[in-house]
């Protein structure tokens, strides 16, 4: 008995301590015109609030919060002083409350689920969600990826706001600062702070105009060394190392014409004597557009692997891992 009485009064001088404080607070506050310092709050009273004001009772609500009786009516008794009101008080059937405790029942759960949502963030994206995305990708790598990705998106995420696919040249600055959110094309090396995941493998093929002249020749490297090539320029205003779209350099007699458009280069070659090399999806492509011949090198460039490459500051980040992985399962269902 007498220790039940020593918590007893241990617990209405606690409460009447904190009540003193928060009173001295609130006067301060209002005095100088500042907003209350949540750092000094126990947002955990505010759980304890919401449970105490659905179940009205302070045995219940500890039970669905996994806390004993004393601590339920102890929180009570700092969420009065907190709030300078009663906020529950005992009636004929239980606890009723006040007009300060209705008001708040009707905001906390919003507010606190708000909360919850913040710390929590692991709703899923489903296709219904709208948003908006942005690719950096290769000029010849468009002609490979885009007719296969824009369906598959389409069908998948009908929601989908806009999607903008920009020059793969600032690509590195672009995914950093979250201008871009993914990157399609070649890497070499794996950067620091990037990701990339592995699409699909490709290999080499040249695009010739049907009545090339090389071909009523013996295709050989000679031969192919001494033919005039076309190529796609890829440096990078930025310069910002490995990562860019990189052809095979060829030890060709004389050094090739340059592009900043594959497709440009393409109807160069189409008329002309100029040879492109492509990788195999970006002339079959072409060649369905244009006059001209896919064929193989006489030699075998090491394969051509396309990447999806992201910046860490989104690799957890869910609608981040949405988008990559519908577009990763778009590309990778039309792998060769």
């Amino acid at each position: 008995m007498n220790f039940m009485k020593r918590n007893v009064e241990q617990e209405v001088t606690d409460q009447l301590a904190y009540r003193r404080k928060m009173l001295q607070d609130w006067r301060g506050e209002r005095l100088t015109g500042h907003q209350i310092n949540l750092a000094s709050i126990d947002l955990n009273l505010l759980v304890a609030l919401e449970a105490l004001l659905e179940y009205r009772n302070v045995t219940h609500a500890g039970q669905h919060i996994g806390r004993s009786q004393p601590a339920m009516s102890r929180a009570l008794g700092r969420l009065r002083g907190l709030f300078n009101d009663d906020l529950l008080v005992r009636s004929s059937t239980g606890l009723i409350p006040t007009p300060q405790g209705e008001h708040l029942a009707q905001r906390l759960p919003s507010a606190l689920r708000t909360i919850r949502e913040m710390v929590t963030s692991r709703s899923v994206i489903s296709k219904e969600s709208g948003r908006g995305a942005t690719l950096a990708i290769p000029d010849h790598q468009a002609l490979a990826v885009l007719p296969r990705l824009l369906p598959w998106l389409r069908e998948r995420a009908p929601h989908l706001d806009t999607l903008a696919c920009l020059p793969f040249d600032r690509a590195v600055r672009g995914l950093e600062q979250g201008d871009i959110d993914l990157a399609v094309g070649h890497i070499d090396v794996q950067l620091p702070g990037y990701f990339r995941r592995s699409l699909y493998t490709d290999r080499f093929a040249c695009l010739l105009r049907h009545d090339h002249p090389a071909l009523a020749q013996e295709w050989t490297i000679d031969n192919f060394a001494t033919l005039r090539h076309a190529a796609i320029s890829t440096d990078s205003p930025d310069h910002f190392g490995p990562i860019y779209d990189h052809l095979p350099n060829l030890r060709a007699d004389r050094s090739p014409i340059l592009f900043s458009s594959v497709l440009t280069a393409a109807v160069v070659a189409s008329a002309t004597d100029l040879v492109l090399l492509v990788p195999r999806r970006v002339a079959t492509q072409v060649s369905a557009m244009l006059p001209l011949r896919v064929v193989d090198p006489p030699l075998e460039p090491a394969p051509y692997k396309v990447m999806l490459i992201w910046h860490e500051r989104c690799h957890h980040d869910p609608q981040h891992k949405w988008l990559r992985k519908e577009v990763a399962a778009a590309l990778e269902t039309g792998a060769d």
